[in-house]
């Protein structure tokens, strides 16, 4: 309990609507916390749940904002002449996964 009477709340246990982070770094940072939390092994059953589902949730977050990037990057590529002119990013093609790359 806290001074005031109000029960503490357990800070390995991730608030189920706290808003993700501003940006993706503190998203990667709250994912390696979270991380070493459940590596820790120190955390209750109910505690690791909701640890590991905000992690699927800053991952998913992270995973957005990194589409969203990728949307906005763009290549520079030189002309002829010397100078410089942007052009859209396109992400080469993932191999095929099957294997029968003919």
């Amino acid at each position: 309990m806290s001074e005031n009477g109000m029960p503490d709340k357990d800070p390995a246990a991730p608030a189920d609507r706290e808003a993700p982070p501003e940006d993706f770094a503190a998203t990667l940072e709250r994912l390696e916390a979270l991380v070493g939390q459940l590596e820790a092994g120190e955390l209750t059953l109910e505690a690791s749940l909701a640890a590991f589902e905000q992690g699927v949730r800053l991952t998913r977050d992270a995973q957005r904002r990194l589409d969203a990037a990728e949307l906005q990057v763009q290549a520079l590529v030189e002309q002829p002449d010397g100078r410089f002119e942007a052009t859209p990013f396109t992400a080469p093609n993932p191999p095929s996964e099957s294997g029968n790359d003919r």
